[in-house]
Order: structure tokens, then C-alpha cells, then sequence
């Protein structure tokens, strides 16, 4: 098993309609740990480890399956795996 992590930055509409739980939801399955917080610039930072290819499908389902976010732009960042267990705190 090949873990990665990757740090997050989700700009757009991403606070305020329940971004971070809908990504605590959809990790524990996926087997991704890590965690996601709101910034104070309005969007959410989220460390997120596991497979890439889950961690891929998580990306894919924030940009596709959530209601109510828009997702502008995200930045992401490669970063050393930590083991953190699944799934993703929400700070």
C-alpha cells in the first residue's frame, strides 16, 4: 500500500455549506485520514492521506457530488505522510 498526503486549499463557495463535514463523511470509506479547516480567507485547507486513487475520488466527488459548494480553484501541495488514521478531522 502506497500512502500520500496532500495539503489542500479549496477556493470558492466552500464555507458555509457543510464542506467540511461532507469531506469527513465521504474519507472514512475511502480510507483517507488527515483533517480540513476553514481559513480565514474564506476557504478551506485540508490534509488529506491515503491512496492517491482515493484520495483522487475524494476530489472528484467534492468537485461533482456536493450541493451546494463551488469550487473555483484548488491548490494542492505534496507533503510527508503522517498516519493519520481514517477518517478526516474536522477542526
Amino acid at each position: 500500500m502506497t500512502l500520500t498526503r496532500i495539503r489542500f486549499r479549496f477556493i470558492g463557495r466552500v464555507q458555509g455549506v457543510n464542506f467540511r463535514q461532507f469531506v469527513r463523511n465521504l474519507s472514512g470509506p475511502l480510507g483517507i485520514g488527515g483533517f480540513v479547516r476553514n481559513r480565514l480567507d474564506g476557504s478551506v485547507e485540508a490534509e488529506l492521506e491515503g491512496e492517491p486513487a482515493a484520495i483522487n475520488e475524494l476530489v472528484r466527488a467534492l468537485h461533482e457530488e456536493h450541493p451546494l459548494a463551488r469550487i473555483e480553484r484548488v491548490d494542492r501541495e505534496e507533503i510527508p505522510v503522517e498516519g493519520s488514521p481514517p477518517p478526516v478531522q474536522v477542526r
